[in-house]
């Protein structure tokens, strides 16, 4: 039942005027031969060039030394009070409140070494309360604040927990549970100052009751020693294809992430980076929030989906982690502005001239396209991509605007990087480089590369909590099988081509990968997500391959007018499917359309739950067949 985005709100642009293009000094430049060949002498920078890397061995090292180098600058930016603007913290008031609250969870209430939930909202204390576990305080068990009542309380009591910290969002529902969870000794509400009753405290007594033994000299949580190999973190799979797993995760695993990250991004202090995703899920929490703080950027937390626009532009970031949902969700609106905007042959031209210059070491990308970008805050330059794959012409268009596009590979078990994009080296279409401290091998590799991917390193998890069995499975000699299907070139780039639980095999043996057909699809404008299986039918040797759609109703009436009815609807779709038949071999063709009511079920890096949602037929018509 977790979900990220439950459903994408209207993100709206202001209709773009790209003006002024014709002034740009770059483009009156009379680029003689000669030119060009100075210009492309000034191009020289090496593709294999990676930047200085970092060799920390655990995430209390990270924050000790950037809470102490960049104590006066401006770590996170948050809007307090939603009807306000946003506020700055500085690394040196985030030093305070981590020890303090450390100290709090150690010393007065002796919960030293416990695992302790957290749960809740990307806020300010969600970020404290993450990195004093981390420090030493105890085990930190990131929790995903969609989670419905019964699985919260599974989680709970399935983590063992001594103690949760959650959002004044999550009360009602923390209340709820606590009767069932007896083995919790406290529940800390964030931005509260109560007093102990019962099980109940606020967090900021806990964090007061550390500043006043503090404040009496006591320096024992800083002095707490973290064994970069001891289990830290427990997370909760949310699984596309079987049951959550609780990962367990170390602090060289986390810190691994970091030094696999800095020779291939580079970030600088005066970055900023813009979180959209949930803390609770490791891309965000790893590469969100641990690599900016590693290098002394800022993070600027944005307020929900249908506030993206005005968030960004009040706060400039210059760097953001996204899933394809909303990236694609993004690249359609703006387009679509554009359009309304008459500036679509327009922004096409420029694209071709830009890239033709690019090519040459002249790179006016920003200037051209400066109406995008602004709407964008104004500095973005870098957008990174993972969780699933993304459609490669979204990438391509990305760049062509000029913004880097990056994508990262991973899962929960590798916390969560294995491969990522150099922004020096960008490739669209891969989902990246396999990082320095870790290995990545093609299983059985078909007749074209293809086979089931494993990895091997310091990013890999330390196991799955106390089932041995299945970590077993998973961890061969020390090779992680991903379940994902790809392939990997000369130059160490990973391709993901499925996921091998997804694959529809055929009766002579074709392998179909449903993302590719799924990747055509999301190219069709009266489509808003799909979902390709092979669906047993009675009578039938063959698995049917058939899409699940939910039509995207706006759209639809946009292109072809109000009053539509179902009937419509099926046939335009079902007309656009066979369009994309067209462009794949016989056997991977789509023979069954089914249209969903309501929303897919997915987990919280927006993969939709396949199992869960072939279980549930009760808002699926089916409507047409091939």
């Amino acid at each position: 039942m977790s979900r990220f985005i439950k459903k994408m709100p209207n993100i709206k642009f202001p209709k773009y005027k790209m003006s002024g293009i014709e002034e740009i000094e770059e483009l009156q430049v009379e680029y003689t031969p000669e030119k060009l060949a100075e210009l492309q002498q000034k191009n020289t920078r090496k593709r294999d060039t990676y930047y200085p890397g970092t060799d920390y061995k655990t995430i209390k090292e990270v924050f000790d030394r950037s809470t102490t180098i960049f104590k006066d600058r401006t770590f996170i930016l948050e809007k307090f009070n939603r009807k306000g603007s946003f506020e700055e913290v500085t690394y040196g008031r985030f030093r305070k409140d981590v020890v303090e609250l450390g100290t709090g969870l150690t010393r007065a209430f002796k919960l030293q070494g416990e695992k302790i939930l957290v749960l809740g909202e990307t806020t300010y204390e969600w970020y404290v309360s993450y990195m004093a576990l981390l420090c030493g305080a105890g085990i930190a068990v990131p929790t995903d604040k969609e989670l419905p009542d019964n699985e919260l309380e599974n989680v709970i009591k399935r983590s063992e927990a001594a103690a949760v910290i959650y959002s004044p969002k999550k009360k009602d529902q923390v209340k709820k549970v606590a009767n069932k969870c007896p083995g919790v000794r406290y529940f800390m509400e964030m931005y509260s100052d109560a007093g102990i009753e019962g099980r109940f405290v606020g967090l900021d007594y806990v964090m007061n009751e550390g500043e006043v033994i503090t404040d009496c000299g006591d320096s024992s949580f800083m002095e707490i020693p973290v064994d970069p190999e001891a289990f830290a973190v427990l997370l909760f799979t949310s699984g596309t294809t079987s049951q959550s797993k609780g990962v367990m995760l170390c602090n060289r695993n986390l810190a691994a992430n970091i030094n696999a990250i800095t020779p291939y991004v580079m970030l600088y202090p005066e970055d900023r980076m813009f979180s959209v995703l949930p803390l609770h899920h490791t891309y965000e929490s790893t590469i969100g929030f641990l690599y900016p703080m590693a290098m002394g950027a800022s993070i600027a937390v944005c307020q929900g989906l249908r506030h993206i626009v005005n968030d960004m532009k009040d706060t400039h970031p210059t760097a953001m982690l996204a899933v394809p949902l909303l990236i694609e969700t993004l690249y359609k609106k703006i387009n679509q502005t554009i359009d309304k905007s008459g500036k679509t042959k327009l922004v096409k031209s420029m694209i071709h001239v830009t890239n033709a210059l690019q090519n040459v070491g002249v790179d006016i990308k920003r200037k051209v396209f400066k109406d995008i970008h602004e709407s964008l805050g104004g500095s973005l330059r870098i957008i990174v991509s993972a969780a699933a794959p993304v459609e490669p012409a979204v990438g391509k268009w990305i760049e062509d605007i000029g913004i880097f596009f990056l994508q990262g590979y991973g899962l929960t078990e590798t916390a969560p990087i294995s491969a990522v994009t150099p922004d020096f080296d960008r490739r669209v279409g891969s989902a990246g480089k396999t990082v320095l401290c870790d290995q990545i091998m093609i299983k059985d590799p078909n007749e074209n590369g293809e086979g089931e991917i494993l990895i091997k390193g310091d990013t890999v998890m330390l196991g799955y909590y106390k089932d041995p069995e299945e970590t077993a499975r998973a961890v061969e000699d020390g090779w992680f099988n991903s379940g994902d299907i790809g392939y990997i070139d000369e130059d160490n780039f990973v391709y993901i081509t499925g996921r091998s639980k997804n694959v529809i095999v055929t009766q002579n043996g074709k392998n179909i990968y449903p993302e590719e057909l799924e990747g055509l699809l999301s190219h069709v404008e009266e489509i808003k997500e799909c979902m390709i299986y092979g669906k047993e039918v009675a009578g039938e040797k063959e698995l049917v391959i058939t899409v699940r759609a939910i039509p995207d109703y706006e759209r639809i009436a946009e292109l072809h007018g109000e009053g539509l009815s179902e009937e419509d609807i099926y046939k335009l779709i079902w007309e656009q499917i066979r369009q994309v038949n067209r462009k794949v071999s016989n056997y991977k063709t789509i023979k069954k359309l089914e249209i969903k009511k309501g929303e897919f079920e997915k987990t919280s890096t927006q993969k939709i739950k396949r199992y869960a949602e072939l279980k549930n037929n009760s808002d699926v018509e089916e409507a047409a067949e091939q």
